[in-house]
């Protein structure tokens, strides 16, 4: 097909394309024949919500052969002139003088006049982009990232890529998928136990959880670095606000305390916003209006808001003296809940808050202990009706402190003889902090299941596609 006059739907709909012949490929996402012998036909390309009105007449070849029934999900290239439009809501039509069908739909196309819900929709994660919600979280995510790489860019952060296949446990947690060659009908084994020495690495490998612990040998050496790729959780958890495969961003930075990676989250965090509702306005108006009625309103909150910093003590006081019945009790020392976090930021201080200095038993070896020996310099950024957003710390860049630390976890040095290494051999202060992409993308656009929020969603039970 010839590149020569063809144009996306998103340019054709504009004012300035009236009186240009040009050529619109796309699917039908309606047909209506008029008594007056021609027919409606409306198109999408998937370059912006909205689709293109095509004015077919009768005096087309192929009129009475192709376009009269043509179904809904054909895909079809249209040439003509855009003229404007006379109808409602839309500026231009397209008068087309050809119609070549490219491929017709059968019946049985599943994406039909008939409303689906998300769930259904996850079954046709091959289709389901080629609905109106799903078409706009593509758009919004797709801008978002290219957020996530300008901004840290123009911040003088150097994009690194950190591994997928790692030997080490970020969280210390153990909720890793194993990367194995080993045959699972017979494991091989000696003295009891799996013999590592014949599997593809010699040695137990997964899918990493967090690329942070690699991206420090960076932060150690070019002074600001960042991730942005796939993490695994095997956690078993359905529920709206988890995935088994997620993409995180990470950015870590030499030289970077606590207080200066705060500021750097709250810029990261109004800079995406600020993209999404300048360059995705059309979708952004469509999630407010049809997912989550007065979205732009609590973002445009967060946007024009300084993030109040609060310690993790000064939020468990008012918590405990709001008078609030919470479903799960509030004690120093215990982690916050989701209902927590949003009395928080939204009744609190009605608009978004910075959390820091969390108690040491609740939080990952690596992060840097207080001086008082109870807390750790963590942080995390809440905003209203979603709580956490973003999970960070200053790094623990003390030998002695962090070996402490390991040894507190009951993790074997051993495992991490080169992350120890950066504190042997010109350590630094340093920081750094995490923000699941999906989570974001869930946050702006108002969807309610964060599996609405990939293209392919990988939960506990479902690995389809």
């Amino acid at each position: 097909m010839s590149e020569t006059n063809w144009i996306p739907v998103s340019q054709a709909r504009q004012t300035d394309a009236i009186g240009q012949r040009v050529e619109v490929r796309g699917w039908v996402r309606t047909r209506r024949d008029s008594k007056g012998g021609f027919s409606f036909i409306e198109l999408n390309d998937g370059s912006c919500l909205a689709n293109l009105q095509i004015i077919a007449d009768q005096s087309l070849p192929n009129y009475d052969t192709e376009i009269v029934g043509l179904s809904v999900g054909s895909s079809i290239v249209a040439s003509g002139e855009i003229k404007a439009s006379q109808g409602k809501g839309q500026a231009t039509e397209l008068i087309a003088d050809q119609v070549r069908v490219i491929d017709r739909a059968p019946p049985d196309y599943p994406l039909q006049k008939k409303r689906h819900t998300f769930e259904k929709l996850r079954e046709w994660a091959h289709l389901r982009p080629r609905t109106n919600s799903f078409g706009a979280v593509m758009r919004v995510r797709n801008r978002l990232a290219m957020s996530v790489h300008q901004f840290f860019q123009e911040e003088r952060f150097y994009y690194v890529h950190t591994p997928i296949i790692t030997a080490s446990d970020c969280e210390g947690a153990g909720q890793m998928f194993r990367v194995t060659t080993l045959p699972l009908e017979r494991v091989p084994t000696r003295n009891g136990q799996v013999d590592y020495s014949r599997d593809f690495f010699h040695k137990p490998a997964f899918l990493t959880v967090s690329g942070q612990l690699e991206a420090e040998i960076f932060a150690c050496s070019l002074s600001r670095c960042y991730t942005f790729g796939p993490t695994f959780r095997a956690e078993n958890s359905n529920t709206s606000r988890h995935l088994a495969e997620f993409w995180m961003i990470e950015p870590e930075a030499a030289f970077f305390d606590l207080h200066d990676n705060m500021q750097l989250a709250e810029r990261f965090i109004k800079r995406l916003l600020s993209d999404a509702l300048h360059h995705c306005a059309e979708d952004m108006e469509f999630f407010d209006q049809r997912i989550q009625p007065g979205l732009l309103a609590a973002l445009e909150l967060v946007l024009n808001s300084s993030f109040r910093h609060m310690s993790y003590t000064e939020a468990v006081k008012y918590l405990q003296d709001s008078g609030r019945s919470f479903e799960y009790p509030v004690q120093w020392g215990h982690d916050l809940q989701a209902e927590h976090e949003r009395y928080l930021t939204e009744e609190l201080v009605k608009g978004p808050v910075i959390l820091h200095d969390y108690p040491r038993t609740i939080k990952p070896f690596y992060m840097r202990c207080n001086e008082d020996g109870k807390t750790v310099a963590a942080m995390d950024v809440l905003v209203p009706h979603v709580g956490e957003i973003i999970g960070g710390s200053q790094r623990e860049e003390r030998l002695d402190v962090l070996q402490q630390r390991m040894a507190e976890m009951q993790l074997d040095e051993k495992d991490y003889w080169w992350y120890l290494d950066l504190r042997r051999f010109g350590s630094v202060p340093h920081s750094g902090f995490g923000l699941g992409f999906e989570r974001a993308v869930q946050w702006i656009t108002g969807m309610g299941n964060i599996r609405d929020c990939i293209p392919f969603p990988r939960t506990p039970g479902w690995a389809e596609f």
